[in-house]
């Protein structure tokens, strides 16, 4: 019997990047387990962890090159794979110019340091601006939020907070280390949870079911009763603040009468929030990812910033935090042409001098199909699955038909895949080494950890930097892509912070690169162009936006008129998480599929029943963009009048229920969350 090797490395099966330790067997991945010596997992691996053996020796992944010819997948080599694609982007940037490219990374693509990384070397090696990826939909929205209004990015820090608000967030899906910490230390915190569904956490604490796409309004009103009842932190206002009477002034209209007819909550249980949270000190607020995906993304987050601001919850413990983030190398080339969405939402692509590597992924439809601004005539997606993740999937089909080069790079034949014309096998996270990194920016942890390779690729499995190198090798671009190895990549990323693969790899369970302090404020390190916490923001005032938080009624944008309103009267919501999947991935894994077989569109049982429909009846979910088709579930815990569907489903796809429109004004954000449909029997 062969030896068991017993490997400690890092899970990006999803963004929190645990420890875990591989058991490595002939060769052979047999099993992985938590490692309890990780700062943020402590010992926990989630489902998608432990399935990770079958999901690497999955029957259906993609193990060598294949092209598409008269409908069918022909299986080519690496070099004529290489070969033919070099040859169409040469001819495609001859005739249309070198900004008719366009290159996507998907979730693990951005959260991969080496994946994200070279597509941006190969962006600019080519000459094209247009690098598109998840952060056109996820997490930099609320990034910008915190940056307009902190000057940088600050993280929650619920172990030592006396009150936590649970902002749309179900841990117990999206979260688990954080709801397994709750469940056993978390007596004797406030436990808030506002979510139109009354999660499994919610009984620990206390509820309130708010109705989808009013939490902007919500948090107004809580600052209202925090300002006019003098809960807030005057002293703290006074020094470390910029624009404190302008928004008192402006919250005046948000009274708790008034926006009671909006949330759903009655004024008392508004009034008995904000004080919750305002007299429990230190607290944070933790919300949920669908505040990025709403027309009001944007001024939702900045009024959470605010409401920590002005009850002093910045850069104490238990608030939110500031910490040191990771100084990486830096494999991008200048482009001077600016990417598609950057004309349309200057903010979300640069401001103070601070630019975002990526495009916003929303306009490429239109210049595909419109060829408005330019035509994009070739797309290459790495470690993505636009097809079902990009709302208004329909927009998406049409443009990848008339693409003149689709490429994917992925370990499975994903919806975007099948429309390609190449598709090309990809490494897991398994096969090739890297860096966990991403501690400091999702749970405010200066920690980074080598993600150690475990087993040797599976079939002809390349990682993704070989496949950009050898690519940009045929196109001549070779000397700027001078690394051979994953450790020479490795130790260029680690180099600015005097670390190298052989130094991390002395750490087994990881390194903390800095320590923890709480003095930006205090200290005058806030990098606004105030140097003060910024309530009022000139920068969003500059570009013509709303200083001060504006919440948006969601139907006010959804639709011309109270007629067509009345045509769809239920409220919809996309993209729950599941602790079984990852956005589109996982989803053929049988261990997986058991704990969530199907689809299904969440409903309380008496709106269902109003609408003469049963548990497990097939049902049709239409909105103005189109219908779906799916099973539905009874659930007591949704509130009345509320649908709720995950995403990333191909045979049952919520985004052909999404739009390209409405659109977040300040980044691009599309409206994922607070639709409106109608229901009926299948």
């Amino acid at each position: 019997m062969a030896e068991v090797k017993k490997i400690p490395s890092v899970c990006i099966g999803c963004v929190w990047s645990c420890g875990m330790v591989a058991h490595v067997e002939g060769g052979r991945l047999v099993k992985v387990e938590g490692m309890p010596e990780h700062p943020l997992s402590k010992g926990y691996l989630c489902p998608r962890g432990e399935a990770l053996p079958e999901w690497v020796y999955a029957p259906d992944r993609i193990l060598y090159p294949m092209k598409k010819e008269n409908g069918s997948w022909k299986r080519i080599s690496w070099d004529e794979a290489l070969d033919f694609i070099s040859s169409k982007l040469a001819e495609i940037k001859d005739k249309y110019g070198a900004h008719s490219l366009a290159l996507f990374c998907g979730s693990i693509g951005v959260e991969n340091l080496e994946i994200a990384a070279f597509a941006q070397r190969f962006k600019g090696a080519y000459g094209t601006p247009n690098l598109l990826s998840v952060e056109s939909v996820c997490y930099r929205s609320r990034i910008i939020a915190h940056q307009l209004t902190f000057g940088t990015f600050l993280l929650e820090e619920p172990e030592d907070a006396k009150c936590i608000v649970l902002w749309a967030t179900n841990p117990d899906n999206s979260r688990p280390h954080l709801a397994n910490y709750l469940r056993a230390q978390g007596g004797g915190k406030k436990i808030i949870v506002i979510n139109p569904k009354k999660i499994p956490l919610a009984e620990l604490g206390q509820h309130y079911p708010v109705r989808p796409g009013s939490d902007c309004f919500l948090a107004l009103s809580m600052a209202n009763v925090i300002v006019n009842e003098g809960l807030y932190d005057k002293d703290f206002v006074e020094k470390y603040t910029k624009g404190f009477d302008q928004f008192k002034e402006h919250v005046q209209k948000y009274t708790p009468e008034k926006v009671s007819e909006v949330t759903g909550l009655s004024a008392s249980e508004i009034r008995e929030l904000a004080r919750t949270f305002a007299t429990n000190k230190p607290a944070c607020i933790i919300p949920g990812t669908c505040f990025d995906q709403r027309v009001d993304g944007l001024q939702t987050m900045r009024a959470f910033a605010i409401l920590q601001t002005i009850t002093g919850n910045v850069d104490i413990k238990g608030s939110w935090a500031s910490v040191m983030f990771p100084r990486l190398g830096d494999l991008r080339l200048p482009v001077e042409e600016k990417p598609l969405g950057a004309e349309e939402h200057p903010i979300f692509y640069s401001f103070w001098g601070r630019s975002s590597p990526y495009g916003q992924t929303l306009y490429l439809p239109k210049a595909i199909l419109e060829e408005k601004p330019y035509p994009v005539k070739a797309f290459i997606v790495v470690a993505g699955n636009p097809a079902l993740s990009m709302p208004e999937s329909k927009a998406w089909e049409k443009a990848f038909e008339k693409l003149d080069l689709l490429v994917v790079m992925d370990m499975f034949m994903t919806a975007t895949a099948k429309k390609a014309h190449i598709v090309l096998p990809a490494c897991s996270f398994l096969e090739r080494p890297g860096l966990g990194y991403v501690y400091a920016v999702t749970s405010g942890i200066p920690y980074i950890m080598l993600r150690r390779k475990v087993i040797e690729p599976v079939g002809e499995a390349w990682p993704d930097w070989k496949f950009w190198t050898e690519l940009g090798k045929k196109m001549g671009y070779g000397e700027l892509f001078p690394w051979k190895t994953d450790e020479e990549i490795i130790d260029f990323f680690l180099e600015p912070m005097g670390l190298s693969y052989s130094k991390l790899d002395e750490y087994p369970h990881g390194f903390f690169y800095a320590q923890k302090t709480y003095d930006m404020v205090i200290k005058g390190k806030v990098r606004t162009p105030s140097g003060k916490i910024e309530i009022y923001s000139d920068t969003l005032a500059e570009h013509g936006y709303p200083p001060l938080p504006e919440p948006v009624d969601p139907p006010k944008v959804l639709f011309s008129t109270q007629e067509e309103e009345k045509k769809y009267p239920l409220w919809l919501s996309t993209g729950m998480r599941s602790i079984y999947y990852t956005h589109t991935q996982f989803r053929t894994i049988p261990s997986l599929r058991k704990g969530f077989p199907e689809p299904v569109a969440e409903i309380n049982p008496e709106t269902a029943k109003s609408y003469g429909i049963n548990d497990g009846e097939m049902v049709i979910v239409e909105t103005p963009k189109g219908e779906l088709k799916i099973k539905a579930k009874y659930v007591p815990e949704v509130s009345p009048n509320v649908v709720l569907i995950s995403h990333g489903w191909e045979e049952a796809n919520v985004n052909l229920l999404t739009g390209l429109d409405p659109k977040d004004p300040v980044t691009g954000y599309p409206h994922y969350k607070a639709l409106r449909c109608n229901l009926r029997k299948a």
